[in-house]
């Protein structure tokens, strides 16, 4: 039975018209759509916008006082407010300090007071500093040197720019020393005021800690001292350039203080308001640089 079944589906079969395959259809993916760039958050580009808007308006703040002196002491004299003879324009005294850079002057008298007052400021800092971590440790060096102190740190140093000179002639050595001796007040001071003042319960603490002196001083003592002590060094920065200019009007040959003497024995104004103008860019870009490194010193600290 089942073999002729089986031949009637065979007969069937062959008698069946062949039925073509259908080709195979490759699918391809679709292509990719092109990336989009990534869009930039709206708030960081808001709060860099606004970062940059501040430094701006902090950057015009600082400079409007400045911009409206140079304004002030243009016009005045063109306007007839004061003597031009005796206060030129800035646009004159410009002028006159072009001059003398291009002369080559200014360079050599700059220089010659550059290396005079950052020399004796160097040493000051280099004596009072440790010294006035000495003294502001050491209860009895305090107790032995302190009436010596106050003696002289009443005598004003112009005052005895005359000593100087008799004690160390007119040369290089007393514009040196008077220099020394004025920037040491303020840094002395200042040092021992800022170990006096350290904090008692952070020293409290290291001692329980059987920290060893100079361990103490390195962990507690000159990180805690720094800014008081960077105040002191500031303002001898400025004193140095301060003392050196009178020093200089005194038996100088060269420096900015000789120059601003000669330029009003000479009635040459301008070249003498040249020559402040540049003693006081130096100061504030000597105070600038203090400051920058009084900030890299104190890292530590958490602002306010």
């Amino acid at each position: 039975m089942s073999t002729g079944t089986d031949t009637t589906v065979a007969a069937l079969a062959g008698l069946a018209p062949p039925v073509d395959e259908a080709p195979a259809v490759r699918k391809t993916a679709p292509a990719p759509a092109p990336a989009k760039p990534t869009p930039v958050p709206a708030a960081p580009r808001a709060a860099s916008v606004g970062r940059l808007g501040r430094l701006l308006r902090a950057a015009g703040l600082r400079s409007a006082a400045i911009l409206a002196l140079l304004a002030l002491w243009e016009t005045a004299p063109r306007l007839g407010l004061v003597d031009a003879t005796f206060l030129p324009p800035v646009s004159e005294v410009a002028e006159a300090w072009w001059e003398l850079l291009a002369d080559g002057q200014l360079g050599e008298h700059t220089g010659a007071s550059l290396i005079r007052s950052f020399g004796g400021f160097g040493i000051a800092v280099v004596v009072a500093v440790p010294l006035g971590l000495l003294i502001g440790w050491y209860r009895p060096v305090a107790a032995l040197l302190g009436p010596l102190l106050e003696v002289f740190r009443n005598t004003a140093a112009l005052a005895l720019l005359p000593v100087f000179v008799l004690l160390l002639g007119i040369g290089e050595t007393s514009k040196v020393s008077i220099v020394v001796y004025a920037c040491v007040w303020p840094i002395l001071l200042n040092t021992i005021s800022a170990v006096g003042n350290a904090d008692p319960t952070l020293v409290k603490l290291a001692r329980s800690m059987d920290l060893s002196t100079p361990r103490l001083f390195q962990k507690v003592i000159l990180p805690a001292s720094v800014p008081a002590i960077f105040t002191g060094i500031r303002l001898a920065g400025a004193v140095s350039i301060l003392v050196l200019v009178a020093a200089e009007m005194i038996g100088a040959k060269a420096g900015l203080g000789y120059l601003i003497n000669a330029s009003q024995y000479n009635f040459a104004i301008p070249q003498m308001y040249a020559g402040i103008v540049t003693i006081s860019a130096i100061g504030v870009a000597f105070n600038q640089l203090l400051v920058t490194i009084e900030r890299r010193l104190s890292l530590w600290r958490v602002p306010a």
